[in-house]
């Protein structure tokens, strides 16, 4: 980062946030939190777990004159890929060809992820910088997931700052289609297999249910 930060979570509590905290009661509060702990900068073993569940996230970048995007982007489970424990990368596929991400990133390397995750009903942020890399065939494909079907056009690496997570209130909870079919079909089954059961029973003489 180009800003000098005296904590981690100075890349999001900005003087003019303090300032509003201050005003609101609230500022104690995550001063103590910055002392004591503050906001993490490396990817622990919790985060690369997560990570590795995760098949959708947005990005975040804004313009030079700081005209803010928002970016969703998706894929097979752990397509957002840890390269070390302050780098982040995925294989960006072709889509509408607005190319607004890169425009941003080309001039304001900022940016963000911000993760949801519905069925348990967390969230992460994840602050730092990006970059696109256009020219690296190779890195390009040991960053696509095997057997999807997607056009990998480059790859962003995204360069953390920090990250943190929220509580989960006022998260509804939802869950993948994929799960629920699964569930669904696991139910089914199960019933199934009573209903055989049932029958065979009703069948025997002197069987009980």
């Amino acid at each position: 980062m180009t800003d000098t930060l005296i904590y981690p979570s100075d890349v999001a509590f900005s003087p003019a946030v303090k300032a509003i905290q201050s005003r609101k009661g609230s500022r104690e509060a995550y001063a103590h939190v910055e002392q004591d702990r503050g906001w993490r900068t490396e990817i622990d073993p919790d985060l690369a777990a997560f990570l590795a569940q995760t098949t959708s996230f947005y990005l975040a970048t804004a313009s030079a004159d700081g005209q803010p995007y928002i970016q969703h982007r998706g894929g097979p489970a752990g397509f957002l890929k840890v390269l070390d424990t302050r780098t982040l990368a995925f294989a960006d596929y072709s889509g509408n060809r607005q190319y607004i991400t890169q425009g941003n990133l080309s001039e304001n390397p900022k940016a963000q992820i911000f993760i949801m995750d519905y069925a348990h009903r967390r969230r992460v942020k994840i602050w730092g910088e990006a970059r696109v890399i256009e020219d690296d065939p190779a890195l390009t494909r040991s960053l696509m997931p095997q057997g999807y079907r997607a056009r990998p056009e480059q790859v962003i690496l995204f360069t953390i700052t920090a990250w943190d997570t929220n509580c989960p209130q006022h998260i509804p909870q939802k869950f993948d289609a994929a799960d629920v079919a699964a569930a669904l079909a696991a139910r089914d089954s199960r019933i199934a297999e009573l209903e055989a059961e049932l029958a065979r029973l009703k069948g025997e003489p002197g069987a009980t249910v």
